[in-house]
This record gives C-alpha cells, sequence and structure tokens, in this order.
C-alpha cells in the first residue's frame, strides 16, 4: 500500500499501535494544564487536546477539518497569546523545524507549554528508517530528532525541559499479531533501556527572565542608626539619705 500521509499510515497496524501510546501520554500531561487558549498544530484527524480543559481549543493545519489553515513556520497567532501548543510529529517532516519552535516561543504566553511528540533515532524504529527510508514513505522519510537534540533547540529559545516519556519498544513489525506477541518489551523497555523506544513525548515550558526591583535595605540602616545613638547616663545624688537618681 502506498502510504500517501502521516495519517494514513498511522491506521496501519504500526500506527495504531503508536497512536494507542501517544493518545494516553498526551491525555495525561495536557490534564493540569490551564489557560484560554490551546492549539495542535498537524494531525488534525486526532484530538490531542480532548484530556484538556483549557476553553477555547482548536486545531491548525495546512489542510483539513481545522479551525485555521497555516503553516506551522509562520503561525498568524499574536504573540504572548497562546497558552498550550501541541506538536505531534512536526518537526520531523517540517523543512525548517527550528523555524517552527521560534514561532512556538514567539506566540506562546511566559509559563506557557508546548508538548512535542516525534520518533526516536536510537530505537529500532530508528534502524528500520535508516533501512526504508530510500521509498520515500511515512514515517520513515522524517528527519528524525533525538531527545537530546530537541532539548538543546528548546534550551536555545528560552524553555525548561520538563515532563517527558519514552514508549513504543516493540519492533516495527506491520502486523497486529506479531505486534502483539512482542508486547512484552513495552513492559521491560521501561526499566532496562529506557531511551531506546520507538517514539516520545517531551514537554517545554517558556520561562521568561523578570525585572528585579533593586531598593535600599531600610531595615539594616535602622538597625545602624540604633547601633549609632548615644546612651544617656543617669547620675545617683543622695540628700538627706534618700538616694535620688537623675
Amino acid at each position: 500500500m502506498s502510504i500517501l500521509s502521516l495519517s494514513d499510515w498511522l491506521e496501519t497496524p504500526q500506527g495504531s499501535y503508536l497512536l494507542r501510546w501517544e493518545q494516553a501520554k498526551f491525555d495525561l500531561m495536557v490534564a493540569d494544564i490551564f489557560g484560554y487558549n490551546a492549539v495542535q498544530i498537524g494531525l488534525p484527524e486526532y484530538d490531542f487536546l480532548r484530556g484538556n480543559r483549557i476553553p477555547f481549543r482548536f486545531h491548525c493545519a495546512r489542510s483539513g477539518d481545522i479551525a485555521v489553515v497555516a503553516e506551522g513556520s509562520a503561525l498568524p497567532f499574536a504573540s504572548a497569546s497562546i497558552d498550550l501548543v501541541l506538536l505531534p510529529h512536526v518537526l520531523e517532516f517540517s523543512r525548517n523545524p527550528h523555524q517552527v519552535l521560534r514561532e512556538v516561543e514567539r506566540v506562546l504566553v511566559p509559563e506557557g507549554s508546548v508538548i512535542i511528540a516525534g520518533f526516536n533515532p536510537l530505537s529500532l524504529w530508528g534502524v528500520r528508517r535508516l533501512v526504508a527510508r530510500r521509498s520515500g514513505s511515512y514515517p520513515w522519510r522524517g528527519q528524525y530528532l533525538s531527545v537530546r537534540r530537541t532539548k538543546d533547540w528548546l534550551a536555545l529559545l528560552g524553555f525548561e525541559t520538563q515532563a517527558g516519556s519514552f514508549g513504543c519498544y516493540a519492533p516495527a513489525f506491520t502486523s497486529t499479531k506479531w505486534l502483539e506477541r512482542w508486547g512484552f518489551m513495552d513492559k521491560a523497555g521501561d526499566r532496562w533501556w529506557p531511551i531506546c523506544g520507538g517514539a516520545y513525548i517531551i514537554q517545554g515550558i517558556k520561562r521568561v527572565q523578570g525585572m528585579r526591583l533593586i531598593t535600599p535595605n531600610w531595615r539594616d540602616a535602622r538597625a545602624a542608626a540604633k547601633r549609632l545613638s548615644p546612651v544617656t547616663h543617669r547620675g545617683r545624688q543622695v540628700t538627706g539619705g534618700v538616694q535620688k537618681v537623675e
């Protein structure tokens, strides 16, 4: 079968195996993120924002049943206007993934979050890509980015990396039967080789350095003034056997 898009591939046994893991992780990670506006860029056929409670949630992509038609590298949103951005497999299939991240940083509010899902090149799925990428089919045609590289890009843009997870440790078999037979690797992978999952999800939070107002330390000034205050000496005077204190 000719795989024309990533959405087509997600309907295959391989894609369904990946989708189940990613949907569960997205549901968990977006549940406690709050704000006013949230956008999912790419893969509009799947709602990865369904577990979030932000009032205005919408999808943005190049085509499909979406609210906004746009490229990820040129988002038509005002700066500092979005609280949460999801990037499900956007970076590895973008011509300029770093520009996509720059746009995400621009539109996010301070302390806003971006959650990125990607394929791990340091995995059995990464090996499968090296063998099959000449065919030009999805998802093997993408430029897979390692977690370390993605974190470096986020750090350069002022993001602090928070939660993250690896998954899909079974080899990239094309049949459901073989994927189920190798399902034991998902349990063993988290314990024995946690960084070798076929896919990963990480969260970055936009940090903005604030201005600190330096004010005089009035408490120390008062303490110094108190230490330097003159001391009044009291004398004693005895008159007629009575002691008088002045």
